[in-house]
């Protein structure tokens, strides 16, 4: 069995899998995840859109020490492995943070096509496997 970590950013289990954000229908600003109001015009007229499945890695880096509360991860201090963090272009619509496959620096590159995929991220109470989404190399 298998969770999302955070089912209201996406429409996993859909075959074709995207992430879940918000659109100004005054303004046209993107957002994710989706929220209430505007963050440019203040405004209560965000409607969910759907948000492109491949992207462009724009930044990185790799977390090398385990994340802080409320990181909902397996790991301890022993057994954290680095993971990729990057800032993904996603079409002309928004930018998002988002874990990458991918730690190597060696590996990824300004301007490299990514798209989203999910990770392992841990078990919760009842056993299940609890997934995040994440970038790999196209």
């Amino acid at each position: 069995m298998q969770r999302m970590i955070a089912p209201e950013i996406s429409n996993w289990p859909a075959e074709e899998f995207h992430l879940v954000g918000g659109s100004c229908t005054d303004c046209g600003a993107a957002v994710f995840p989706i929220q209430d109001l505007c963050p440019r015009c203040s405004r209560p007229s965000i409607e969910q859109i759907t948000l492109p499945r491949t992207g462009i890695l724009v930044a990185w880096t790799t977390q090398g020490f385990l994340p802080g509360a409320p990181y909902l991860g397996d790991e301890t201090a022993r057994t954290f492995v680095p993971f990729g963090v990057g800032l993904v272009q996603l079409g002309d619509v928004i930018r998002v943070e988002a874990r990458l496959t991918e730690n190597d620096p060696d590996k990824l590159e300004f301007g490299m096509d990514v798209v989203l995929t999910t990770v392992p991220l841990g078990t919760d109470p009842e056993g299940a496997e609890v997934l995040t989404f994440a970038f790999q190399p196209a």
